[in-house]
């Protein structure tokens, strides 16, 4: 069996903000899982992200978003000063999981079950850095995953929604 063969929405994560991320209340919806950091270059995809979560969330879509600070501490912030941070400067609406580990031995199992999926130029394995994105199919399953420069609107991310919305 292949991290592929396994439901992503039922790993157990924690919310930002304390609790459970709940990603079963996802089921039916397609998901984008994006690892963010508030201090990298790729930071400003942030808007993108957010514009994504505008467009099609009445269609069953949501952006969710996975602090992590393992590409040169670009994420160093507590969990309070991250939420500041995205809903100040980017006015990001989509929800935001507890800050993980996306790769080595410390790996949250969420990226257990992502990392294994292959984008369209055949990269599979460890996250390469922030802003690389999965998009979870209504069934639960990884259905595309992007490198961290593809643009959250990029013609590619979009079209991929698209199909997973009808």
């Amino acid at each position: 069996m292949t991290t592929t063969d396994h439901n992503v929405l039922d790993v157990e994560i924690g919310a930002l903000t304390g609790g459970s991320a709940n990603l079963p209340q996802y089921a039916g919806k397609a998901v984008l899982i994006v690892n963010v950091a508030s201090k990298c270059g790729l930071t400003p995809q942030y808007s993108g992200l957010e514009k994504l979560q505008e467009r099609y969330a009445e269609r069953g879509f949501t952006v969710l978003g996975v602090p992590c600070n393992q590409f040169l501490g670009q994420e160093p912030g507590t969990a309070e000063e991250i939420a500041e941070f995205c809903s100040a400067t980017y006015g990001v609406t989509f929800p935001l999981t507890e800050k993980v580990e996306v790769n080595g031995a410390g790996r949250h199992p969420l990226y257990e079950r992502l990392v294994g999926f292959a984008d369209a130029e055949g990269h599979s394995g460890d996250i390469r850095w922030n802003f690389e994105k999965f998009l979870i199919g209504r069934d639960g399953q990884v259905v595309a995953r992007f490198s961290p420069q593809t643009e959250p609107e990029s013609a590619e991310v979009v079209a991929a929604i698209e199909a997973q919305l009808g």
